[in-house]
């Protein structure tokens, strides 16, 4: 995974890693989440990959409208 730039210095992501048709995420109390086009569907997930790499915005976007993941890896 590649770890979250966090420019506001206060994220509760960690790290990221982007996929073809969706995003991992893993979050400083340690849970790593899949969120794909399925779950919370496309729109979202590219918003979400557009913010992980900007390293802003990641965790507060999640929190607003990203919340239903597709699955729960650890």
């Amino acid at each position: 995974m590649q770890t979250y730039g966090n420019l506001a210095g206060n994220s509760g992501v960690t790290a990221f890693d982007i996929l073809h048709d969706g995003i991992k995420v893993r979050f400083v109390n340690g849970g790593t989440y899949l969120y794909d086009y399925r779950v919370p569907g496309r729109a979202h997930v590219e918003n979400m990959k557009r913010l992980a790499q900007a390293g802003r915005g990641l965790s507060t976007y999640i929190a607003r409208f990203g919340g239903e993941y597709a699955e729960k890896i650890a």
